[in-house]
């Protein structure tokens, strides 16, 4: 029997130190050095404070900011333990809405959302990732096209010319994956970024309690937060 048992524990042994141990550390070791910014979360700074990851979106509702995508997350309420609120982006809970193209419900926020983007922009046809989430309910990107719906909006909030605005996006915008995979996005973040440093503004208070004040114009510091006037 120990005849049997020796080489099982040698094994054990061996591969928890290799898979456990060694490799995982070698992996963290070259992708600290290979690619330290995406092995780290893929952050964001802005004087010296991280405000956000290029890899989650943000809430933002300012008619100043552009917006993403709507958001399905959600987060525990905090009147009611058993139940859940809408927190969107809320990335400790990554999840769709999981509601089908029948649903009644999906129907009306659909329908609603599109309602309200069309008086913003009467004469442009909606995007459909204005208004539809992600599976993750995390994306930061939005389409070229939905940047340029949102252009108006934040063109007579900030009474910046249209031309301004759209050399900003066109800035902004992202290829392709090695010119061949996926489609153009721009990520909204890093476009509301470049936007308050072509144009300042005053800062904006948080939404949420949770999130950190504002002190700057920068958008929200966390990706709960909200960029509210």
């Amino acid at each position: 029997m120990l005849s049997q048992l020796r080489p099982a524990l040698v094994l054990f042994v061996l591969f928890t130190l290799l898979l456990g141990f060694a490799y995982p550390y070698a992996v963290t070791g070259v992708s600290q050095v290979v690619f330290p910014s995406q092995a780290n979360g893929s952050l964001i700074e802005k004087d010296g404070k991280v405000i956000g990851s290029s890899l989650i979106g943000q809430a933002f509702t300012s008619d100043k900011y552009f917006h993403g995508r709507p958001s399905a997350t959600t987060d525990t309420d905090p009147k009611d333990p058993t139940k859940t609120v809408p927190s969107p982006y809320n990335a400790a809970n990554s999840i769709g809405s999981n509601y089908g193209p029948t649903s009644k419900a999906l129907m009306d926020r659909i329908k609603g959302d599109t309602e309200a983007a069309q008086k913003e922009n009467p004469d442009t046809p909606v995007p459909v990732d204005l208004v539809t989430a992600s599976a993750s309910g995390l994306d930061p990107h939005i389409s070229p096209a939905a940047a340029r719906f949102e252009l108006p909006r934040v063109a007579k909030a900030r009474g910046m010319s249209a031309d301004k605005l759209q050399e900003l996006i066109e800035q902004n915008t992202e290829g392709r994956f090695l010119g061949l995979f996926g489609e153009p996005t721009v990520n909204v973040l890093k476009l509301n970024l470049a936007l308050d440093a072509m144009a300042p503004v005053a800062a904006a208070p948080a939404a949420t309690p949770a999130a950190a004040p504002v002190t700057t114009a920068a958008p929200p510091p966390s990706p709960a937060s909200t960029a509210k006037e």
